[in-house]
């Protein structure tokens, strides 16, 4: 009988270690290609509490050590940790007799790891490039941006397909490394609708009353607290939204431009309108996007825009800057609104537009899930993952590398 396809899937996150979007992406995924008979194997950096070793989902989990002795910087860090992952990862391949199909490495943070795996059990590397550095900086300005933009470049050029969440990254990366286009595969990310569904159902009245005041909107952002994410233009829209609607901006999530935004809304007078969270349990966020009467990714720089999807899934009217993925989830006036990307005024029109007009909200409101339902499941990205693994499978067979 005909063994399982086994894919190993190398990550730096995997929850409960939770730093972006690629942790969610490999959960739901790597649970959905094991609903779809693949075998996966994800070997992932330790965390407080989290067991070395389990199975959940149909997925195989390893925790390794993640290098804790000190390292003098990040870069550092991430050197050993790969050394360390590549070690156990191979301990691991020759603990199943070699018999891995495809290795899997998701961004640069793996690289070192990915390629070495590669080359010692001469399998075919698949890279999922969930971002760039020169799209994250504008450009490479400094040795260390230098340093992570040729480990992406060396990546890709190692795997046997570049795997990318849009269109828009798709010719992005194409620019960025010179990949030809063989080489390239688009594939979405996708949305869990169901963690939605079951809070939906709830009365979140009161939890809904810790956030904002009964007559106050709530316009809701996630995401990091850094430049490319534009969190900075939101808060410059704040008083022209407030001229037209009383508003209450929940922002969750932290980063570098934390303190400084504060000292902005502060120096408006504004801290009553404003509020940052931090960081919240996955639980409340989804409470927090079900509760929103609008959503808002003001992105100068989005590969995909995970985020849009998840509001969209909690039936949240989005607001998003016409940018990368975005451009490509949102259709305007349809299933969202679109505003010029790095312009306040044109994302307060926007949040406005959408606050102001209740019959408009409810209708994106409806187009959006349906939308998401058909277009960003997981189950349908799983078959579409398995077949593209197929697919590379089929030309190593035929290479002297089989």
């Amino acid at each position: 009988m005909k063994r399982k396809l086994r894919v190993m899937m190398l990550t730096w996150e995997f929850p409960p270690r939770v730093i972006g979007g690629i942790s969610p992406h490999i959960f739901f995924l790597s649970k959905s290609l094991a609903k779809n008979d693949v075998e996966v194997c994800v070997v992932t950096c330790d965390f407080p509490g989290a067991p070395a070793h389990e199975v959940s989902n149909g997925v195989e989990i390893y925790r390794i050590d993640s290098y804790k002795n000190p390292a003098p910087d990040f870069a550092t860090w991430v050197y050993l940790m790969n050394l360390n992952m590549q070690g156990e990862a191979a301990a691991i391949i020759n603990k199943l007799k070699g018999k891995i199909d495809v290795i899997h490495a998701h961004d640069w943070l793996v690289a070192t790891a990915g390629i070495g795996l590669k080359h010692v059990f001469r399998k075919p590397l698949v890279v999922t490039m969930h971002s760039t550095e020169v799209g994250r900086r504008d450009g490479i300005h400094s040795a260390n941006e230098k340093m992570i933009h040729e480990t992406e470049a060396w990546l890709t050029y190692e795997a046997w397909r570049v795997i990318c969440c849009s269109d828009y990254m798709i010719s992005h990366v194409k620019w960025a490394f010179g990949i030809p286009d063989d080489k390239l595969a688009m594939v979405p990310n996708g949305v869990n609708t169901q963690v939605y569904e079951k809070l939906q159902r709830r009365n979140l009245v009161a939890f809904r009353r810790k956030f904002a005041l009964p007559q106050e909107r709530i316009v809701l952002y996630v995401g990091r607290l850094v430049y490319e994410k534009g969190v900075q233009i939101l808060i410059n829209a704040v008083p022209k939204v407030l001229e037209k609607a009383d508003t209450k901006f929940v922002i969750v999530g932290s980063g570098y431009m934390k303190e400084q935004l504060s000292k902005i809304v502060k120096n408006m007078g504004l801290e009553h309108k404003v509020l940052f969270t931090g960081f919240v349990d996955e639980e409340s966020l989804a409470k927090l996007q079900i509760c929103a009467d609008a959503s808002v990714v003001p992105s100068l720089f989005e590969p995909f825009g995970i985020v849009a999807l998840e509001a969209m899934a909690a039936k949240s009217p989005v607001v998003v800057s016409d940018t990368g993925g975005l451009s490509e989830i949102v259709d305007h006036n349809l299933t969202g609104v679109k505003v010029y990307p790095n312009n306040a005024e044109s994302l307060a029109w926007g949040i406005t537009k959408i606050l102001l007009d209740e019959k408009f909200r409810k209708q994106i409101r409806r187009k959006a899930y349906k939308k998401i339902r058909e277009k960003y499941n997981w189950d349908k990205i799983a078959q579409q993952t398995k077949t593209m693994y197929e697919a590379v499978l089929g030309e190593y067979s035929q290479s002297f590398w089989a």
